[in-house]
């Protein structure tokens, strides 16, 4: 069973593209990078899958120091012929176990433009700086994620509900269906593994050792994150504490009841982002764009896949009795599942999304998310409260040079014309949980 995830049009953009460099898909263990590329194959009249934690793919780079030599003896060896160069797509899968394969990328790029070059790895960003001279400018990077929510309504067959989902705006008999959908979707979260298995079992009973297995896997390459003995303790220290704290925002010094220090933290922290398995979210002053993080201020913890923290925590059973998930883990998921959604349409870059802050006495406020558009900082909470309750928010508001506010909750589509209570009117789009993938198309259609 395979998925049809929506960075699929990227990657047929890139196919199609006169100019096209190899192209090097990046993203943690398991979120379905191979999977991807070998249907992303079937478009191509050829294909060559070669997987480089094999020593007999591997040694056609470590035998061989010319790409021209090297796909001569891979098209000698797959009884295909050199003519067929322009209509083959070569995919190097786990490439970060050759560091002369990254290297040579650029010469594919260079000698033989013709032929589609698609790499993946996990712990890519190890493996780089194994590489003497990274093909800087020579590579074009994807960034792949678990899957969001309309990925995951494709995934389940629920085919009428996407369609839904897709129209802008969204009609509101819609919504009872969707957020149903969406309330097990929180639940389980985007690993495909996870959600292959919950299609055909339906039961939140046989999920366990498939979280696990994830989980240990991660645990298990903290071999390969670090050489030092020290670090790899403070890592599986994170790894073992870290989802306590999705409700708060974070010290270094000391985490997670430890005596490690503010560096050992951050180091290790930055360790598992590199590894794509947790980031941290820093916050912004900043009313205009840019919006810069300021690294001087606590972060927040995000991790790759609700999923894996619903279940780290013990409480998918409960949640399966709300009707509102926004009270699940001190209202700390909802907040985390939608940075998630957010995050899985940044297909070309890496980039976090950011919250806001105002630390003054007697008036300090935190805004859950603040989204650029069209030269405007749009803050958004995600909460289920009444309009009067957004004290954070109304102080955006009347610190910035627009009116313009989102809110994300349990609730139905709907806009308001409404006040600050300073009195600075301004217009409140309410989204239901299930948009967090739709917020800049919600955006044009609610400004603009």
């Amino acid at each position: 069973m395979s998925f049809t995830r929506q960075i699929f049009n990227n990657l047929e953009s890139w196919k199609s593209n006169s100019s096209r460099k190899p192209l090097i898909i990046r993203g943690a263990r398991q979120v379905g990078k191979t999977t991807l590329v070998k249907l992303f194959a079937e478009s191509f009249p050829n294909s060559i899958l070669l997987n480089l934690e094999k020593k007999s793919d591997r040694s056609y780079f470590e035998d061989f120091d010319d790409v021209k030599t090297i796909m001569e003896a891979i098209f000698l060896s797959k009884n295909l012929s050199s003519k067929n160069l322009s209509n083959t797509l070569l995919f190097l899968d786990e490439i970060q176990e050759s560091p002369k394969a990254i290297q040579l990328l650029r010469y594919f790029y260079e000698e033989l433009p013709e032929l589609a070059v698609i790499a993946a790895g996990s712990l890519l960003e190890f493996a780089l700086k194994e590489v003497r001279s990274f093909p800087v400018g020579r590579v074009e990077f994807l960034y792949l994620y678990p899957l969001n929510f309309p990925e995951y309504l494709d995934a389940i067959g629920q085919k009428a509900a996407l369609q839904q989902f897709t129209q802008v705006p969204l009609k509101p008999f819609a919504h009872k269906t969707l957020m149903t959908l969406f309330h097990r979707y929180a639940i389980i979260g985007g690993m495909p593994e996870v959600i292959k298995t919950d299609r055909v079992k339906n039961n939140l009973a046989d999920l366990p050792p498939i979280y696990e297995s994830i989980w240990s896997t991660y645990k298990s390459d903290v071999e390969k994150y670090t050489t030092k003995d020290g670090e790899r303790k403070i890592i599986r220290h994170l790894m073992n504490s870290a989802h306590f704290y999705l409700d708060q925002r974070i010290k270094f010094q000391g985490f997670g009841n430890s005596n490690y220090r503010s560096r050992e933290i951050g180091e290790s922290f930055r360790t598992l982002e590199d590894a794509k398995i947790m980031r941290l979210i820093y916050p912004t002053t900043d009313l205009v764009p840019p919006i810069q993080s300021d690294l001087k201020k606590s972060p927040r913890i995000q991790f790759l896949d609700t999923g894996l923290v619903n279940y780290s925590l013990n409480i998918q059973g409960q949640m399966l009795g709300m009707e509102d998930l926004s009270q699940a883990y001190k209202g700390s998921l909802i907040p985390h599942l939608i940075n998630q959604e957010l995050i899985s349409t940044t297909y070309l870059t890496d980039q976090k999304p950011n919250f806001w802050v105002r630390e003054k006495k007697q008036s300090s406020a935190e805004v859950d998310l603040v989204f650029p558009f069209n030269g405007l900082v749009v803050p958004i909470e995600i909460k289920s409260g009444a309009t009067g309750s957004l004290r954070s928010l109304h102080q955006f508001i009347d610190a910035s040079d627009h009116g313009y506010a989102v809110r994300i909750y349990g609730g139905e589509l709907k806009i308001e014309d409404t006040i600050t209570p300073t009195g600075k009117a301004y217009r409140l789009l309410n989204l239901p949980y299930y948009l967090g993938t739709k917020i800049q198309e919600y955006l044009d259609w609610y400004i603009q």
